[in-house]
């Protein structure tokens, strides 16, 4: 879908920067931000620092560390 929104100047030359650094289209860049923006309430944030505390016994009951969603829900779950 096509529309048109106006933004600060500031706003597009940062995100067009961004874009050409990553070689991403600008659109992509305006999908991932209202993606972050339209989450549910409660979700995680992506730059979420994860710190491994490795103990006797294994891993925690239910976590699953072959998907990193998988292992942000568990956090969520146990907090």
């Amino acid at each position: 879908m096509k529309t048109t929104v106006e933004l600060p100047d500031e706003l597009l030359i940062e995100a067009k920067r961004k874009a050409a650094s990553e070689r991403r289209p600008l659109r992509a860049i305006f999908e991932e931000g209202l993606r972050l923006v339209l989450r549910k309430p409660g979700g995680r944030p992506r730059n979420k620092e994860v710190r491994l505390v490795t103990v006797k016994g294994g891993l925690p009951r239910g976590m699953d560390l072959s998907s990193r969603e998988a292992m942000y829900d568990w956090f969520d779950k146990n907090k």
